[in-house]
């Protein structure tokens, strides 16, 4: 599952910034964006706040997409459904009750 580079990617395709622009702005390679682009590496909090900035884009939804990501990621390794789905159920729960 790869929801927040696929976004970055039709986002900057769509304003016509190049891989390596966006790279240079949050000083790392091209090939590092790409990766973060294509799912095989996972951007930092602080990358995706800066990439919403250079892309003019929903820095609100960006971070949704990258914490869904994550978190999707960390639940993928579990070969257990039923134990994933229950810990989702149980944050839901603990995010209701703040």
């Amino acid at each position: 599952m790869n929801n927040f580079g696929q976004k970055v990617r039709e986002i900057r395709v769509r304003n016509g910034s190049l891989l390596r622009q966006v790279a240079a702005y949050l000083e790392v390679d091209t090939a590092l964006m790409s990766k973060i682009e294509n799912g095989s590496r996972r951007a930092t909090k602080e990358q995706v706040t800066k990439i919403a900035l250079f892309l003019k884009a929903d820095k609100e939804e960006l971070m949704k997409l990258w914490l869904s990501d994550k978190i999707y990621a960390i639940i993928d390794e579990n070969e257990d459904n039923t134990i994933a789905e229950g810990a989702v159920k149980y944050i839901l729960k603990q995010l209701k009750n703040r």
